[in-house]
């Protein structure tokens, strides 16, 4: 016997009004344990000594490395209609703002 592929099941989501607004944020701090990855989600004003974080978000680690896939994937979409984002070219500028995770960087 031959098993049909089944089809991708179709997921509603629902947005509530006080979601749907969104929270920026400007800077990211990501952190794991062997059971899941957490991104702070935070705002850094300039002239304000310390970040708020707005949102928590916490995640397998198999979700985490899906969300990269398709973070990954939008991206790159979003550079073939756009062009390709320019990052900060200074090192002490990306830390002080912008995305970056808790462990060492790899060199």
């Amino acid at each position: 016997m031959s098993q049909k592929p089944q089809m991708p099941t179709q997921i509603n989501i629902e947005l509530p009004p006080e979601q749907a607004e969104g929270v920026y944020a400007n800077l990211a701090i990501i952190s794991h344990s062997p059971a899941e990855f957490v991104l702070d989600f935070a705002r850094m004003l300039p002239g304000l000594p310390k970040a708020k974080v707005y949102s928590r978000v916490v995640m397998a680690p198999q979700h985490a490395k899906s969300l990269l896939r398709a973070l990954e994937e939008n991206i790159r979409k979003y550079e073939q209609q756009n062009g390709e984002i320019k990052l900060i070219p200074s090192p002490q500028q990306s830390k002080m703002f912008g995305f970056q995770s808790d462990t060492p960087d790899e060199k």
